[in-house]
């Protein structure tokens, strides 16, 4: 047996295999999952699941039907430990050849080194599993020290508040979601978090981490301070899964190296998602994202070449994330913005702050502004221009742009 291996369960992994069905592909499919479950979506895992109003049940991207439909076979528990490009063999338990092979293996919780991390109570966020632990101490907890202000690190902060958990979030930059927002935003997600009830630390590192009977109690900063804690959450980022990359000279910039439709340099061997490092339209760049919506994109393109189509990503970044009555929504990249224009009212909490450089719109943050973000979606993938002017007048219609492009 022979057709298309993909590796891993992913938003990746799965937009790979259906969209190579859509487009005509009808040879066999395997997907490789490393766990007991199907592909299920996993930015409820920090909000919804750990709140327990959605079931592990209802997180399946598609049920079991659908994969029997579609004539997509799921080998669940199952670890691919290296791709042979040259006679197309991927090795798992055993050995499975291929004709095509994707590498969908996305990305796993970063880790650290401190005294103290082996210590029970010390957990990280990525997966099911993960999350399961982590609701399986909520009972048995008071006081929680999350280790990073990130997306995960924050949204963590606030399903615990809302669990009426003591919640102490330690930042060793000097402001929550550094490399993915402006100063601005960041100082009024922070302003939000204390107001709630969390104790936000910037500006401080972690030294270890300290327990009693082989159970964490507390954490002890750099500067010497510590922290009563029940559980701790390193919450650092993700770090790239390029295990099955790295001997086949794929990756670079500490990625998997691809082009707008997933192929790597080795013929035949595709990749998409999380691991990879890809060509960006917009930003005229290549870029690793972590989100839903370029793991699917990469997906969708690189399924389409599989099937002989050329559908290249082209898509505008963008991303979200709910923390309390907060939802944050980002399009574009505002990451190289020389200029910033508010429109709407920050002690509202109903705004949108539209970022430029030089006279061209790259990106657009908006806090429970959920039009202003699907509106600015078109404006960017059309290149629409937009002059600060009209932002800047609340009265002027934005949707005007479009029709007038």
């Amino acid at each position: 047996m022979t057709g298309l291996v993909i590796i891993g369960g992913s938003y990746a992994g799965f937009n790979v295999a259906i969209s190579a069905r859509q487009h005509g592909y009808a040879e066999t499919i395997r997907m490789l999952v490393e766990e007991p479950v199907l592909p299920y979506h996993r930015p409820p895992l920090s909000k919804g699941y750990l709140l327990n109003s959605a079931a592990a049940d209802t997180l399946a991207i598609r049920g079991a039907a659908f994969y029997a439909e579609h004539d997509i076979d799921v080998l669940f528990g199952t670890k691919a430990l290296a791709i042979d490009s040259a006679h197309r063999v991927v090795t798992n338990r055993g050995t499975m050849d291929f004709d095509v092979v994707a590498i969908t293996t996305g990305a796993r919780a970063r880790s650290i080194k401190l005294p103290g991390s082996e210590l029970e109570g010390v957990v990280t966020l990525r997966n099911l599993a993960d999350a399961e632990a982590i609701r399986h101490r909520l009972a048995e907890t008071e006081n929680v020290v999350l280790v990073g202000a990130g997306f995960i690190g924050l949204e963590l902060a606030a399903s615990l508040r809302k669990l009426g958990k003591a919640v102490t979030v330690l930042e060793a930059q000097s402001r929550v979601l550094a490399r993915a927002i402006p100063p601005r935003l960041s100082a009024f997600i922070e302003a939000e978090h204390r107001r709630h009830g969390v104790d936000l630390r910037c500006n401080i590192g972690v030294s270890a981490i300290q327990g009693a009977h082989g159970k964490v109690n507390s954490v002890v900063a750099a500067d010497g301070a510590r922290f009563p804690a029940d559980m701790v959450v390193l919450a650092l980022g993700a770090a790239p899964n390029i295990e099955l990359g790295t001997p086949l000279g794929l990756v670079a910039d500490g990625a998997i190296k691809v082009d707008n439709v997933g192929r790597t340099q080795l013929e035949q061997v595709y990749a998409a998602g999380d691991c990879t490092i890809h060509p960006n339209a917009f930003s005229g760049t290549l870029l690793r994202l972590e989100s839903v919506q370029s793991a699917t994109d990469q997906g969708k393109a690189a399924g389409a070449a599989i099937a002989g189509a050329y559908k290249p990503n082209e898509s505008v970044p963008w991303f979200w994330s709910d923390q309390y009555d907060l939802k944050l929504q980002m399009v574009g990249l505002s990451q190289d913005a020389d200029a910033e224009i508010v429109r709407g009212s920050l002690v509202e909490r109903k705004f949108s702050i539209f970022y430029f450089k030089g006279k061209r719109l790259v990106g657009i943050d908006s806090i429970n502004a959920a039009a202003d973000h699907m509106l600015g979606r078109r404006l960017l993938s059309q290149r629409i221009e937009v002059s600060p002017e009209f932002i800047s007048d609340t009265h002027f219609d934005l949707r005007s742009l479009e029709r007038t492009a």
